[in-house]
């Protein structure tokens, strides 16, 4: 076997650090340049070496194997380096789809490219450019999140964070937070923002609805089966309020009245009863409110 090696000014003969794309579900979107590397290299780096042994035994690859995750990422690293520097190949995999996209691995290509390692990605199946693409949603500006914090109030925080982006947001989420999350996003994006759930992408049970956020934690809610598996929110961002929904001079003196009395969340919500406007609307004026007062 001949690695891939390339001449750097100023440095040695290096192997090559190759960045694999693996399925996230349909073993049909393993591409053949994905096995022809991972068939070649000297050792493959997986993020867990038993989740993905069955992969590459269907697809005959019998490489070494070693672990890297971000448990260990640092401390293997140096290693892995001295392997490539030695002129050894190297292809990195997560446990599916594109490596470093919420996974780990940008510590081993950082200090590659610092050691002027050559570094190849592989492409192929990624949960991200899957759900952007089936989602029909705008995709000029997209902020992409991954998950959000496990504690409830560091993702409320976060969520009020992002209320305002105008970007397409895109989140993973873990099965048993989903209705947690799609309630706290309804609640300060405001339960009629567009967005759509996705669920087990590529695999058997795939899901992809669209519909309001309010309408989605409700349907969430009753089934059970949509709080199995591998979810992904893709969320608009905000747009512009028309004149007709302007926080006007009466919803604002029934914010400040209610302010001195409540919390700035419950006096959003009651002048939204009172005026029909936005919850998440006047909760942002609201905010306003309070730290001009401050």
């Amino acid at each position: 076997m001949n690695p891939s090696i390339n001449t750097l000014s100023g440095s040695t003969l290096s192997g090559t650090l190759y960045i694999v794309a693996t399925p996230i579900g349909n073993l049909g979107d393993m591409s053949q340049r994905a096995i022809d590397t991972l068939k070649n290299v000297d050792l493959i780096a997986a993020e867990d070496t038993r989740h993905s042994r069955p992969l590459l035994q269907q697809f005959a690859i019998t490489g070494s194997l070693t672990s890297l995750h971000e448990h260990n990422e640092r401390g293997v690293c140096e290693d892995l380096i001295a392997k490539l520097q030695a002129g050894e190949s190297i292809a990195v995999i997560s446990d599916a789809g594109t490596p470093l996209i919420s996974d780990p691995g940008y510590y081993l290509v950082q200090q590659a490219h610092q050691a002027g390692i050559r570094v190849t990605p592989i492409p192929g199946a990624s949960t991200l450019t899957s759900a952007l693409c089936a989602a029909g949603l705008p995709t000029n500006r997209v902020h992409f999140e991954g998950f959000l914090a496990a504690k409830s109030t560091h993702r409320v925080a976060r969520i009020k964070e992002l209320s305002a982006s105008t970007d397409t947001l895109v989140f993973f989420e873990a099965p048993h937070r989903i209705i947690d999350t799609l309630s706290d996003m309804a609640e300060y994006f405001g339960a009629n923002r567009q967005a759509v759930f996705m669920r087990e992408l590529t695999k058997m049970y795939e899901t992809i609805r669209a519909d309001t956020l309010g309408a989605l934690q409700e349907w969430v809610s009753a089934d059970t089966n949509q709080r199995k598996g591998e979810i992904v929110l893709v969320v608009q961002g905000e747009t512009a309020q028309p004149a007709s929904e302007e926080v006007d001079a009466e919803a604002e003196r029934i914010l400040k009245l209610l302010l001195k009395e409540v919390s700035t969340k419950k006096a959003a919500a009651l002048t939204a009863e009172i005026t029909g406007l936005r919850k998440n609307q006047l909760y942002q004026h609201a905010l306003a409110i309070s730290s001009e007062a401050d």
